[in-house]
């Protein structure tokens, strides 16, 4: 596993957590939030899975910015190898 310097920003971090309780969200956003929470202040790295989720959420042109943002922190934290 390689070392991930970056970690999930405080804004960005209680903007996931909103999110998480939200109940008027997307599933996809459910788990892009969940995910960004938990890298929030760890070294944990992106799964594969959730790298794809994160990936298929950016490629569809209907998504919100809160999704975008959400992807964009999530992937950020991925394995540069893959």
């Amino acid at each position: 596993m390689s070392n991930i310097t970056k970690r999930t920003s405080s804004s960005m971090a209680s903007r996931a957590a909103a999110t998480l309780g939200n109940l008027n969200v997307s599933a996809i956003q459910r788990s892009l939030a969940g995910a960004a929470l938990s890298q929030s202040g760890t070294g944990k790295q992106t799964s594969a899975t959730m790298e794809h989720s994160a990936g298929k959420a950016l490629a569809n042109e209907r998504s919100s910015g809160l999704t975008r943002s959400l992807e964009a922190t999530v992937t950020s934290q991925a394995s540069k190898k893959r």
